[in-house]
């Protein structure tokens, strides 16, 4: 596994607007199902083979490279049948472009950066909770919770996520930094905590992944 990479919070006691932040990262989120008459003007996502126009443009769209294993599935496989059945979310150009369809969970404004290593941020967490204001002064915990919403959004910055699991839970492909091309688990809605998949003690990539019929979890 490569090094870890850092998450790009600032430092305890410098001056940071963290509501502006907050909500300009959020702004990478997309809105959820399509509009219908852009879908039956478009098309729904295929499932057939990309070409390799298609997913190039893709790429620069989204501004960066697939891992190989998933670029070679969609040139050779194309989509999957959905989310349902072992599938995962279709890359389709839908009304705002290239993404994949219904995913209200990725940020695309950051899918460039790196995708952090859990170590990377532990700190920040324990500084955070330590440091909990009273919510009777509304303003210093609406900063504060602000600051912990930043740094959640960070914690999957470079990943998609490509197949929702339900409950809450998800899996992500990292698209970006050290970590690109292995899957992950959000189990943020029980355990707090992001997990990557391995497989005989090794990280799982995209192809190992599916193969195994995307129903992996890291319990």
């Amino acid at each position: 596994m490569g090094a870890p990479t850092r998450t790009r919070v600032q430092p305890r006691g410098m001056e940071r607007n963290w509501k502006a932040e907050y909500l300009r990262l959020m702004n990478g989120h997309r809105p959820g199902l399509p509009d219908p008459e852009a879908v039956r003007r478009g098309g729904p996502p295929r499932e057939q083979r990309l070409t390799g126009t298609e997913v190039r443009e893709a790429e620069g769209e989204l501004g960066i490279t697939f891992p190989v294993e998933y670029r070679e599935h969609l040139l050779r496989h194309g989509n999957s049948n959905g989310c349902g059945n072992g599938g995962f979310r279709q890359l389709w150009r839908g009304p705002r472009g290239w993404g994949w369809y219904d995913d209200t969970d990725t940020n695309y404004g950051l899918l460039d950066e790196p995708f952090p290593h859990p170590d990377t941020y532990r700190a920040h967490e324990d500084d955070l909770d330590a440091r909990e204001p009273s919510r009777e002064d509304t303003d210093a915990w609406e900063a504060w919770d602000c600051e912990a919403g930043v740094l959640e959004e960070l914690k999957t910055a470079g990943a998609v996520y490509i197949r929702p699991g339900g409950c809450g839970f998800s899996t992500l492909l990292v698209v970006t930094g050290p970590h690109r091309g292995e899957m992950w688990f959000d189990g943020r809605a029980t355990c707090d905590r992001i997990l990557p998949l391995t497989w005989a003690g090794r990280p799982v990539s995209f192809a190992t992944w599916v193969a195994r019929d995307t129903g992996m979890a890291p319990w």
